[in-house]
């Protein structure tokens, strides 16, 4: 480990940090449409974005900072239990290609901005859209300050930021910074900003693992010595649990917990808000067909990031914080200059995902609480203006959580806020093909999922932590551990299937449905993949490919 700041590196870092902040301010003049004060326009990009835009925009939403040091993580600290994340990405998208087009088809026919929109005009239920709308902006919280926390590990790394400084403000003066500009540019530009500063992202993340998964075996001795010595230091006895630390590959005890895992993950990650701001902001249902194709590209490049939690093993890194091993094997094995390049692509790679997901929770607060039930008569204007303004307040939030939480804790709400989001599967995918479920129905399932899986959330103990422990329990009845999230949707299933059958049989009121069939399937029209760029006349050119 190198003591003090590594210069080379945070010239590099600063640059290329310096360089997106010009993208995103910028940004705020890309594609400009001629009524810019709406929220469609400010959160949604105009509904605009086409298929490589679209795509660079979803990869920087998805693959965040914290994936790009949590998954290795994982792996470096528990073995290939790690690699769920691999297959659920690779899951998921068969999955939303099913789903995300009629999504699409009857937000832009409807003028939907969040999935609390459609469940309203779906069932004309505003108790179950709010219900829709509080979970969302309670899952996408935490996910805010992940984003954060792997920016503050990035400058420990550094030197320039955390440490044991007895002044808090010095301490953490560069994540402030950080904060602000990513406040700034996201209140200017909106959506625009990080859909722009996405290709940047990309573009470093894939040159950084394509480096580092040839560059470090070479240093390292290659693969077999680097798998040799992560099965030796698995097969030590961790003192806090007094079992192995982890395994090479998961044994049949844990294959309930890591299929579960997968599972769920699945379901839950085009249930964030984030994912679906992005999605509706692409200009027509075949460029969401287009991105369901391509996008397993970012699988590939996920399952080699994750074999760099093998290769800090090997490398010998010792660390309390596992986020923390990840960049500490960039700054002991790369050049100065190049540690800078993975650096940026960590700290970039944050800036994105947090913009977006901030973005979103606006979105939900502005049309699914202030238009529907504080100010019904808001006008476009008011909307984004609104939205501008919470979305600098979810930012703050996020960061007093960073700054004022344990980090485990950061981490810890951000497993529940996935059990939370997937309890809105039935309601938003569900609706999308049927409206046979009662409004009534689908609330108290709801609440019957998000109670469980609290509660049985809390009662899950880790070495450090007596309660939220983890996002893993005993299956009820099936005596194995499994994903709490998923026992909690089937849970949900069970309560708004048995109730529908009751409400339905009583002839309770069921709501107005404002979609018709033909909504789901309509599309704008799509001009193709070949004009990406506005008319000269009317925009400014945008850069080359996109």
């Amino acid at each position: 480990m190198k003591d003090g700041v590594n210069g080379v590196a945070l010239g590099v870092f600063v640059f290329f940090f310096l360089a997106v902040t010009v993208m995103g301010f910028w940004a705020a003049r890309w594609r400009r449409a001629e009524n810019a004060h709406s929220l469609d326009e400010w959160g949604l990009g105009g509904r605009s974005f086409g298929t490589w835009i679209t795509w660079f925009l979803l990869g920087g939403d998805l693959y965040t900072a914290y994936t790009f040091v949590a998954v290795p993580a994982a792996i470096y600290a528990s073995g290939a239990a790690g690699f769920f994340a691999v297959p659920y990405t690779i899951i998921v998208y068969p999955m939303i290609f099913t789903f995300l087009p009629r999504l699409w088809s009857v937000s832009h026919k409807h003028g939907y901005v969040t999935t609390s929109d459609f469940v309203r005009g779906r069932f004309g239920s505003k108790g179950l859209s709010l219900a829709v709308a509080l979970t969302g902006i309670l899952a996408t919280m935490p996910y805010i300050a992940l984003q954060l926390v792997g920016i503050q590990a990035l400058l420990d790394v550094l030197g320039i930021g955390g440490g044991d400084g007895t002044n808090w403000f010095v301490k953490d003066l560069p994540l402030f910074i950080a904060f602000a500009v990513l406040a700034a540019y996201t209140y200017s530009s909106g959506l625009r900003a990080p859909a722009l500063i996405a290709f940047v992202k990309d573009a470093l993340i894939y040159l950084v693992i394509i480096v580092a998964i040839i560059y470090i075996p070479i240093k390292l001795g290659g693969f077999d010595d680097i798998f040799a010595k992560s099965a030796d230091a698995f097969s030590k006895v961790n003192p806090a649990t007094g079992a192995p630390r982890g395994a090479l590959a998961p044994g049949a005890a844990g294959t309930w917990g890591y299929a579960t895992l997968a599972l769920g993950s699945a379901m839950a990650l085009f249930m964030y808000p984030h994912s679906i701001t992005a999605t509706l902001s692409s200009r027509s249902r075949n460029v969401i067909r287009r991105n369901t194709a391509i996008l397993p590209l970012y699988s590939l490049m996920l399952g080699l990031l994750a074999l760099l939690g093998f290769m800090a093993i090997a490398d010998g890194i010792k660390v309390d914080n596992g986020q923390l091993a990840i960049p500490q094997l960039f700054e002991n094995l790369f050049p100065d200059w190049f540690a800078g390049v993975a650096f940026a692509a960590i700290g970039i790679g944050a800036l994105v995902p947090a913009a977006i997901m901030s973005i979103a929770a606006a979105n939900l607060f502005t049309r699914n609480i202030y238009k529907d039930f504080l100010k019904p008569d808001a006008t476009p204007a008011q909307e984004a203006t609104v939205s501008k303004v919470v979305s600098l307040l979810v930012k703050v939030g996020a960061l007093v959580f960073v700054l004022a939480m344990d980090k485990t804790v950061a981490i810890n709400f951000q497993l529940l806020g996935g059990i939370w989001i997937l309890q809105t599967f039935p309601a938003l995918v569900g609706g999308l093909f049927t409206r046979w479920f009662h409004r009534w129905a689908l609330l108290a399932g709801w609440a019957a999922g998000m109670i469980y899986g609290t509660l049985a959330a809390y009662g899950v103990a880790s070495p450090t932590q007596k309660h939220f422990g983890g996002s893993s329990d005993e299956i009820p009845g099936l005596g194995e551990v499994g994903y709490i999230g998923l026992t909690a949707f089937v849970l949900n299933l069970v309560v708004t299937v048995v109730l529908t059958f009751v409400l339905n049989a009583l002839k309770a009121p069921r709501g107005t449905d404002e979609t018709s069939p033909g909504d789901y399937t309509a599309d704008a029209g799509d001009p193709g993949v070949q004009s990406e760029l506005p008319p000269a006349a009317t925009a400014p050119s945008a850069p080359s490919g996109t």
